[in-house]
């Protein structure tokens, strides 16, 4: 069963799925944040549905701007903003009868893997961590991979977008995916995920601000692994992935400290891990067992 609630961060109202599982309460709970520009009957939905069907409440819920929730401007990566949703995700899991307070873990996808990260990190009232194909992302990779020229270049050009902004201007959008040209995510895979019935929501548009990949480039999650001891985490992984590479999967477990697990999915896509059998099974069957010993 899924009921459709409300909560709100920052006074902004934020709408979720909850998922109560079979059986006497209180539950262990799992909160969820999911890909870049994603809604919760997408991945993060797909996840929380299966992890009930394993015996946790779980809350799938929109960020700030996206989906059913609300915020400005529309569809602009907040990342302060996601934290401080998570942050008020927590609150309303521990505020349900239904909840064992003691017992919330975040599970993260995708972009969400490397909030998830960060949360767990610096909330002590989540115990354990699960990312699944993650991205955790940090201005030094981010630097690297561009180049100090390139890197340079792509902040003065954001910076622009958000100075025209400052002064008056509309908000400038670009889309989500495109299997070419411009977009967030270009390229054949992400078009084959959100182009596509496999995605399919009413709440979601393929557009995203273009100032939000200036967030992209210049948020730090990463620094969660040097902060989540001793706190399990838990890394899933495809072990083919050109969107969220496996190395940034490796880095984060090995800042690690134990207890952590990483498992490697068969997978040869990072979209496998979305929606794809039997890739999600075996997701779902690793965070299960983690989960049985540290939740």
């Amino acid at each position: 069963m899924v009921d459709r609630v409300e909560f709100t961060a920052d006074g902004i109202t934020l709408a979720g799925h909850l998922r109560v599982p079979e059986g006497p309460g209180p539950h262990p709970a799992l909160v969820f944040t999911g890909p870049l520009t994603g809604v919760k009957e997408q991945v993060t939905g797909l996840y929380a549905a299966r992890l009930a069907a394993e015996g946790y409440l779980t809350l799938a819920f929109d960020h700030r701007n996206f989906g059913e929730s609300g915020g400005l401007p529309r569809r602009h990566e907040d990342p302060q903003g996601k934290l401080a949703d998570l942050r008020a995700a927590v609150s309303y899991l521990r505020g349900l009868p239904s909840v064992d307070g003691a017992r919330v873990g975040a599970v993260g996808v995708c972009l969400g893997a490397g909030y998830a990260l960060r949360l767990a990190a610096f909330d002590p009232r989540v115990k354990v961590f699960v990312g699944i194909a993650g991205a955790y992302n940090n201005p030094y990779a981010m630097r690297s991979g561009m180049s100090d020229a390139g890197y340079e270049q792509a902040l003065a050009s954001f910076t622009e977008v958000l100075e025209r902004q400052d002064q008056g201007g509309e908000v400038e959008y670009i889309p989500a995916v495109a299997a070419s040209g411009e977009a967030a995510m270009p390229g054949d895979e992400p078009q084959a995920y959100y182009g596509t019935e496999r995605s399919a929501a009413e709440s979601w548009v393929n557009e995203i601000t273009r100032a939000s990949l200036r967030e992209l480039i210049t948020m730090d999650n990463m620094i969660g692994a040097d902060f989540l001891s001793p706190k399990p985490g838990l890394i899933v992984h495809g072990v083919v992935d050109r969107i969220c590479s496996p190395e940034g999967a490796e880095e984060v477990y090995k800042r690690l400290s134990q207890p952590k697990k990483i498992a490697w999915i068969d997978a040869k896509l990072h979209i496998d891990l979305y929606d794809t059998e039997p890739h999600v099974t075996r997701a779902v069957a690793e965070t299960t067992r983690f989960l049985a010993e540290h939740l």
